[in-house]
């Protein structure tokens, strides 16, 4: 399948990868850090070269289902001492390890933050159903999504309309606590990005906005109730990137975020309101594991 193929390479990427090494990748051309390498180092240039040819592989499988991936021009750099004037430099070593341009009739993505974004979390998903078994969610989404590449030239839209498929499928046929289960295989498969984090929510809308899914959010303080084990927040969410389909609202990435956080107690519920020119998220939170539907949530009329 699929998603264990991608799992089987970002494992091999994090294999080779050190804390501090000087060699690190990026695109030749764009300067892009690719996924599912970006943000490793690696201690050797050896190392590198191998995790180059990975990068290739991964992003050659992602094109099985998305072919608008952006083609790059991997090539392994190294972090140098600075220059004469204190500017640190980089150097670069390796001649180029994919194809050098896009056609040009290939539309280019205007935000490629969103695009890697939604891809890294799209696969992470399509590997855990993968892994659980959940064949028919995987291929439903996988069938919808053929067509729309045909039918939608947008790089950017067309990512988004993946997350807001498989979203609606997983919501569709998997039961509550299946669905709890796959996003947190989800959030363990995006790496060494998960960690405890002590305000989850801010630190999932931030990241976000960072990566153009959300516009801007402003957060209420925590309601707590000690006796029933409750914790809730709600949030004025503005440019959401993505569209409610049948009155609710895709929050399959925010959900796949907040669990990589670890808050101290389980999602339970995700609720949304209508208030015209943005959304109203409720996120609750319980000690006793009770989840509701977390790859879409119900819409309220504000």
């Amino acid at each position: 399948m699929v998603g264990r193929t991608l799992g089987d390479l970002r494992e091999r990427i994090d294999a080779l990868a050190s804390s501090d090494g000087p060699f690190y990748l990026r695109c030749a051309r764009t300067g892009d850090r690719p996924v599912p390498a970006a943000g490793r180092r690696f201690a050797a240039r050896t190392d590198a070269r191998k995790a180059a040819h990975v990068v290739e592989r991964y992003r050659e499988t992602l094109r099985r289902y998305d072919p608008n991936v952006p083609y790059y021009d991997v090539i392994v750099c190294q972090v140098v001492a600075s220059d004469s004037l204190g500017v640190p430099s980089d150097r670069t070593f390796e001649a180029t390890l994919s194809t050098p341009v896009l056609d040009a009739a290939t539309p280019q993505s205007s935000n490629r933050a969103l695009v890697e974004f939604c891809h890294r979390v799209a696969a992470a998903v399509f590997e855990s159903l993968s892994a659980a078994g959940h064949d028919a969610v995987e291929a439903s989404t996988m069938d919808a999504y053929a067509h729309l590449a045909d039918a939608v030239t947008d790089p950017d839209r067309l990512c988004l309309q993946l997350l807001e498929r498989l979203a609606a499928d997983v919501d569709a046929r998997l039961t509550a606590d299946e669905q709890a289960a796959l996003l947190d295989a989800a959030a363990t498969r995006l790496g060494s990005h998960r960690s405890a984090t002590a305000e989850p929510v801010s630190a999932t809308l931030s990241h976000l906005e960072d990566h153009g899914v959300v516009g801007a959010h402003l957060r209420s303080p925590w309601s707590i109730d000690l006796d029933d084990g409750r914790r809730a927040v709600d949030v004025r969410l503005s440019g959401y990137a993505l569209s409610p389909r049948d009155g609710r609202l895709p929050v399959l990435p925010l959900a796949v975020d907040l669990y990589r956080r670890r808050p101290d107690w389980p999602l339970s519920s995700i609720r949304v309101v209508d208030i015209g020119d943005a959304w109203r998220v409720s996120f609750v939170f319980r000690q006793a594991s009770d989840p509701d539907g977390l790859a879409t949530a119900p819409i309220d009329e504000g």
